[in-house]
């Protein structure tokens, strides 16, 4: 089974840019269909971007198109998510999830959908 390790948090100024990476190890990633979650302090996970097994497909919550994007390099087992324009209400802990997938191109948008979770990447905006 996958590992997943979350890196690139931080503290950064609303209106910067960051990007997370999510790299996994135990096994090759392109068997995985992945997501990007967020959880802010007294609030529910909640869906932020997904991508599918060879990054031919994305999804994004609306909360979040147009300022970040989704992608994966299978050969480095690294899934990224690029956030730009950063908004006080983005700070939160990330978390990346992986679910074994059996479609190339299907993307999952739900927590349950995913069975393996990393330990998560704390996200902090300044005003």
């Amino acid at each position: 089974q996958v590992q997943l390790v979350e890196s690139g948090g931080g503290l950064v100024q609303a209106g910067g840019s960051l990007r997370l990476s999510c790299t996994a190890s135990g096994r090759t990633l392109s068997r995985y269909a992945m997501g990007w979650f967020r959880q802010a302090p007294g609030k529910e996970r909640e869906f932020v971007a997904a991508t599918s097994r060879s990054g031919g497909m994305t999804f994004y919550a609306d909360s979040v198109l147009a300022r970040f994007t989704i992608s994966r390099d299978n050969r480095k087992n690294t899934v990224y998510l690029e956030i730009d324009n950063l908004k006080p209400d983005d700070a939160a802990v990330y978390y990346c999830a992986a679910r074994d997938s059996d479609y190339v191109g299907t993307y999952y948008s739900r927590t349950y959908d995913y069975n393996i979770w990393g330990q998560g990447t704390q996200v902090t905006v300044s005003s």
